[in-house]
């Protein structure tokens, strides 16, 4: 039986017991590709939201490059305790933000310079394509004048769907590590997005 990545209740019982995971890529690694690809106006003032944060320490590499006004949403409060924990263990403080969010009812004042997620857009699609619809109006209501959303997804058409308020760029093809000599050759993708 699939899980049900789209419900609170599964993402609740998973950090129970969950303090770190990194979908996909390393926050590192994550990083490491999209750098060329961050707003170049990013910087010390500038704004991140980063969406599903669960328990990935992806805000610590922002934090690290002087980037304090980062706020990480997710779906499951628990999300939030283990992020500062991650935070106060790599800083000995917490800086960040870190609330409570459904990312396709996005209800922020703020406007992004920057939006990122890691295969949270994969979880969403779990509800079908409105719910990606859904996800794409909220993130493009909430980015910045110049602001860019980068998503990795599993997905080579996570964004194919008509009607997106959002200009969609692949930037990047990331193998997967093979098992074994013969496997075929699977792909993660890196999304960029901007406004119309």
């Amino acid at each position: 039986m699939a899980a049900d990545f789209e419900k609170q209740s599964y993402w609740h019982d998973r950090f129970t017991s969950e303090t770190c995971f990194e979908w996909l890529l390393s926050s590192h690694d994550f990083m490491s590709i999209i750098s060329p690809h961050l707003p170049r106006h990013l910087g010390p003032d500038s704004h991140v939201l980063h969406i599903g944060s669960g328990t990935s320490a992806l805000q610590n590499h922002f934090r690290a490059r002087g980037i304090l006004n980062v706020t990480n949403i997710d779906y499951e409060p628990l999300a939030a305790e283990r992020g500062r924990a991650l935070e106060e263990e790599a800083f000995g403080d917490v800086k960040m933000t870190y609330d409570v969010a459904d990312a396709t009812n996005l209800q922020s004042r703020k406007r992004y310079d920057l939006v990122v997620d890691k295969s949270t857009v994969d979880a969403i699609a779990c509800g079908g394509d409105d719910a990606v619809r859904s996800m794409a109006r909220s993130v493009a209501s909430c980015l910045a004048d110049r602001g860019v959303w980068i998503s990795l997804s599993f997905s080579a058409h996570r964004f194919d769907l008509p009607d997106l308020p959002l200009d969609v760029q692949t930037v990047a093809h990331v193998p997967t590590q093979k098992r074994h000599e013969n496997d075929p050759d699977i792909f993660h993708y890196c999304y960029r997005l901007r406004a119309r």
